[in-house]
């Protein structure tokens, strides 16, 4: 059953442009694993932490530590622990489906949380 759905897109200069002019965002929005990607993956990872956070009804409190992207044989999956991981486990969210997707200067990433 689908929990929640949730979609957002970035555009990918502009956050490149936000990501220089304010020291310590990187380390605030990512993990360690994810901070050394180019600023386009940066850019869907983000649009795949907000969608996750829509999918959950955008709840007050959560961290973005909690969330991040990871990769795997199929693909790119959604890991949360924590903040994330306690109000999807609330809402009865037991698996994440994620397809995240770049053109024209826009990153995409849309999530559905299944229970």
């Amino acid at each position: 059953m689908i929990i929640g759905i949730g979609i957002d897109v970035v555009d990918i200069e502009r956050f490149g442009r936000q990501l220089e002019r304010t020291p310590g965002l990187l380390d605030r929005l990512f993990v360690p694993a994810e901070r050394g990607l180019n600023t386009r993956s940066l850019a869907a990872r983000f649009a795949a932490k907000e969608a996750v956070a829509k999918a959950l009804g955008a709840p007050a409190g959560m961290n973005w530590q909690d969330c991040w992207i990871g990769l795997d044989e199929n693909g790119p999956t959604v890991q949360v622990k924590g903040t994330v991981a306690a109000v999807a486990e609330s809402r009865g969210v037991k698996r994440w489906h994620l397809s995240m997707s770049h053109d024209g200067g826009i990153s995409t990433a849309f999530v559905i949380g299944e229970g």
